[in-house]
């Protein structure tokens, strides 16, 4: 029957009479395991955040009336023509309006749809900025304010201001940050709107939007729904885009798909919208993964040269405890067990290096002027890296002890004591 407690009472002497050769081995686990922590922590963070940008501002279903060319053209209803082959040259969209016709109703149905975790419509009206003796081209989006912060998290691009202040305002504009330093304005300050039609439109800027996106910042500002409405002249029926936030992703691409067949509208999924940024979060996820499970294999490796060296330096005492009526078997569970204790020696410490790296990075202040809402570095601590990490280190470690524990069986003490 084996005996636990003197089998490792024998391991603990062999990892302690080799001090130097333990610690190296513990370290080495240490700053495998570290190093992952803190890579996949760090990567993971940093693609959270760029998927965040994207996707906090990206609806999972846009809905919008598309101008484009008739199916069917005249000459098709032509009876002697319908045999032949037409060749139509200079076609052009047929006659229609921007705004989603019915918006009204089908707001309200879509808002009832269990599905559905709110919709935001909005009102686009191209407009040029007038301060002086500047003039810009840019365009300005009618929103349900506190529905956008609400569903999009709209708040947190206002650098100057508050949503609040919008709403209650009812001739006051988020004013893109790119048009407001152009046009050295503030908040508080007026602007300017001059419309396609030719009308002008003093407003009061009560707050600076900032996306990120620089092409976004020096053209887009907001204003309230019956603002933009104003805008084009239009009544409060007038709506252009109606963007959808879903309370799963998975139902956008179905959903997109009947919104279509019912109500004749274009309707673009958050998949189809952002296809190319996906695939980009895919490969830097890979990436980052294949470099940190690389990190622990050659940890692991550096476990199996140190205990292998251990072995043959430990040749007398393997001789003297079979040759006091240790089994093989008994030789081989003391060396495996110095490798599960350095394993989760060395995985424990790697976890404490790992987190406590992860922590300083996610204190050290991010700020740039590209990403408004981010103040520090991004850093993703989930719990299931760390499990990854000392289960690595635990299997890693085993076998790596393995095969020169299953060496260290095979030894026939005779041969040993002979050479001596």
């Amino acid at each position: 029957m084996t005996n636990w407690r003197i089998l490792f009472d024998i391991s603990k002497t062999h990892l302690l009479s080799r001090i130097k050769q333990s610690t190296v081995a513990a370290l080495g686990v240490t700053f495998g395991i570290g190093t992952f922590i803190i890579l996949v922590s760090f990567m993971t963070g940093l693609n959270h955040m760029l998927d965040s940008l994207v996707l906090n501002r990206t609806p999972h279903i846009h809905l919008y009336n598309e101008i484009k060319p008739s199916e069917k053209q005249p000459i098709e209803f032509y009876e002697q023509a319908k045999n032949s082959f037409n060749v139509i040259h200079s076609i052009k969209p047929k006659q229609s309006q921007v705004k989603i016709h019915n918006a009204l109703p089908i707001l309200q149905h879509l808002r009832k749809d269990e599905r559905v975790k709110g919709v935001a419509p909005q009102v686009e009206a191209s407009v040029f900025y007038m301060a002086g003796a500047i003039e810009l081209n840019g365009v300005v989006n009618g929103i349900e304010v506190m529905e956008e912060v609400r569903l999009y998290n709209f708040k947190d691009y206002i650098i100057e201001g508050s949503p609040e202040a919008l709403v209650r305002n009812n001739n006051g504009i988020l004013l893109g940050a790119g048009i407001a330093e152009t046009m050295s304005l503030g908040v508080g300050d007026r602007v300017q709107l001059s419309t396609v039609k030719g009308g002008v439109f003093p407003l009061k800027i009560v707050g600076i939007f900032q996306s990120g996106i620089a092409d976004l910042d020096n053209i887009l500002s907001y204003v309230n729904l019956t603002t933009a409405q104003r805008l084009r002249g239009e009544g409060k029926s007038f709506i252009t885009d109606l963007n959808v936030k879903l309370w799963d992703l998975n139902h956008a691409i179905p959903m997109a798909k009947n919104i279509r067949q019912q109500f004749n509208l274009s309707a673009v999924d958050i998949n189809q919208a952002n296809a190319q940024f996906d695939t980009g979060t895919t490969i830097r996820n890979l990436i980052t993964y294949a470099v940190s499970i690389t990190l622990l294999i050659v940890a692991g490796f550096g476990i199996y040269n140190i205990l292998n060296m251990m072995i043959y330096e430990k040749m007398n005492d393997i001789a003297i405890l079979k040759a006091t009526g240790f089994s093989g078997k008994d030789v081989q569970l003391i060396f495996i067990s110095q490798a599960i204790i350095i394993g989760l020696v060395g995985g424990l410490l790697g976890l404490l290096l790992g987190y406590s790296v992860s922590v300083l990075i996610s204190h050290v202040p991010f700020n740039t002027d590209a990403l408004p809402t981010i103040e520090t570095y991004p850093v993703n601590f989930d719990p299931r890296f760390y499990g990854i990490g000392i289960v690595f280190a635990m299997i890693s470690t085993f076998l790596a002890g393995y095969l020169p524990a299953k060496r260290a069986k095979q030894i026939d003490p005779v041969e040993i004591i002979r050479s001596q």
